[in-house]
């Protein structure tokens, strides 16, 4: 069973959006807000769209909006393949870090340290804009 915590609101409304738990199981979407059954979709027959703010269900002439907690691992299990850019990387890093822990191996962290900023431990390669700058020093004051 595939669970996820979101946050459910109508595209049409100004209406706060509602705590769910959305289940995904047996090729179905179930919505459950505490005790209450808020949907039930065959997936087949809704349409899932991931945009910048949330994910856009559609079905049986509504459409609701989904922003869901863990939205790269909800969007791989829906099997999207378009999602905003930010989404996508998401999505990449988390394809990545999941074929890394099958292989037995640690995830890439995704930023490390910055670099040495001293030639010395650079191995005497210049800095980048270094020669803008010494070709300004060449050029003297203008």
């Amino acid at each position: 069973m595939s669970a996820y915590d979101a946050q459910l609101r109508l595209d049409w409304t100004d209406d706060p959006p509602i705590s769910v738990l959305i289940d995904l199981t047996d090729e179905r979407i179930k919505v459950k807000s505490g005790e209450v059954d808020v949907a039930d979709w065959a997936l087949n027959e809704v349409r899932v769209s991931a945009m910048s703010d949330g994910f856009h269900v559609r079905a049986e002439g509504e459409e609701v909006v989904l922003e869901v907690t863990e939205d790269a691992r909800f969007a791989l299990d829906l099997g999207l393949r378009h999602a905003p850019p930010i989404l996508r990387r998401r999505m990449s890093a988390l394809l990545r870090s999941d074929g890394d822990r099958s292989r037995g191996q640690e995830p890439l962290r995704p930023f490390g340290p910055p670099p040495p900023r001293s030639l010395r431990s650079w191995g005497k390669q210049p800095l980048p804009g270094d020669n803008l700058r010494r070709a300004f020093r060449r050029s003297g004051p203008h």
